[in-house]
């Protein structure tokens, strides 16, 4: 194969690789704190947190700004109790303020998770408040090199005809994957000082690079762009914080003819919760119907899920994820997937990244294939 064949190919990876340190400044090593090292900083954020230990104003701690957005919230019962407003307007008042709740004019409850780590993806707080169209940091961003799979699905088949392939591909069973993923804030505080509009972009590919038998084809990418609204959260259940709850209209794709194309288009709900160390994400969907015939895979939903669960656990530069996803069926319309993903620390920039996945569903061509892979290499980011 010839460079300018290959050149198209390397298109997706050279972007992750370009707009990498943008999102990467957020891990950067913190900056000689004086006044000439804190201009320097290109970031907004890190100039700023740079400014406030210079002139030693540190932000309160999450735990620091959850007790005084409880001590705030307390203060705003009594203030309403002595008000005496009627027991149903009270209700309703608390009710629609822990979603839409406008900042008081100290603004505590407004910040309270300042600091969490799901206020650090997602800009939840006042005071976290980027502004519109920041490139910030959404899914991992990696590379891995050796991308091992236990069963290649040489013909990938679907109920729709017109989507099943009948000639075997020549696959290898060890490949190379990596994934970029960015999001951007397009709208905040639509409703007083909650509710953030975001777009995100995620692609995942899967390349036969060492398939020299084959030309070494990128055997599948996905691309998933989405739009999301946000909004902060202000209670507790267990134990955990509940930070955010959002809705979402995402599509998802290999953009390949037939036989090979597979798509869908769903409606999200995002619910996020945290505490120390811990973050919880919950995502059940709803997806939008196509036509029989227009169908590509009329059985994703028994395959790929109709929501899944991502339990992450952050300290120390150390991170594992482990998401969880099911049909929510029964029978043999009850199918589901486990990924488990592992980063570690190798420098200020980079981390060692180990991957396994066990189920249905690795890709989108994969859908309704049962297979085992196991991936390591390196990432730029993590979920945190």
């Amino acid at each position: 194969m010839t460079l300018p064949t290959l050149l198209p190919r390397f298109a997706p990876l050279a972007l992750a690789l370009a707009s990498a340190p943008l999102a990467a400044q957020e891990i950067a090593p913190t900056p000689t704190a004086t006044p000439a090292g804190c201009a320097a900083v290109d970031s907004d954020a890190a100039r700023l947190a740079c400014y406030d230990r210079l002139f030693g104003r540190n932000a309160p701690a999450t735990a620091e700004a959850d007790a005084a957005a409880q001590q705030a919230a307390q203060a705003l019962r009594e203030q309403r109790q002595a008000s005496r407003l009627s027991q149903g307007e009270e209700k309703l008042r608390t009710r629609v303020g822990d979603i839409f709740r406008p900042a008081p004019d100290d603004s505590v409850l407004a910040n309270a998770g300042r600091g969490s780590l799901l206020d650090s993806r997602w800009e939840l707080a006042e005071d976290s408040k980027l502004g519109p169209f920041q490139l910030r940091a959404y899914k991992p961003v990696y590379l891995l090199p050796a991308f091992w799979t236990s069963d290649k699905n040489q013909m990938p088949q679907s109920p729709n005809p017109v989507n099943s392939v009948t000639t075997p591909q020549v696959l290898d069973s060890t490949e190379l994957k990596f994934q970029i993923s960015f999001k951007t804030k397009i709208a905040e505080n639509l409703f007083g000082d909650n509710g953030d509009i975001w777009a995100g972009y995620t692609q995942s590919s899967r390349w036969q690079a060492y398939n020299a038998e084959n030309s070494r084809p990128f055997r599948e990418t996905n691309y998933e762009p989405e739009v999301m609204m946000v909004f902060r959260n202000g209670y507790s259940i267990g134990g955990w914080r509940g930070r955010m709850t959002g809705i979402s209209l995402n599509h998802q794709s290999n953009g390949r003819p037939d036989p090979l194309s597979r798509s869908w288009n769903r409606v999200m709900l995002n619910i996020g919760l945290d505490r120390e160390n811990w973050a919880l994400v919950l995502r059940p969907w709803y997806r939008i119907p196509e036509s029989r015939s227009d169908d590509n895979n009329p059985d994703i939903e028994d395959y790929m899920g109709r929501g899944d669960a991502t339990l992450i656990w952050n300290r120390n530069g150390h991170e594992i994820a482990l998401m969880a996803r099911h049909s929510l069926r029964t029978g043999d319309r009850s199918h589901g997937a486990l990924q488990l993903d592992y980063g570690f620390p190798i420098s200020n920039l980079l981390r060692g990244h180990i991957q396994v996945f066990d189920g249905y569903g690795e890709s989108m061509i994969d859908y309704n294939h049962k297979a085992t892979y196991v991936g390591v290499g390196v990432s730029l980011l993590e979920w945190f």
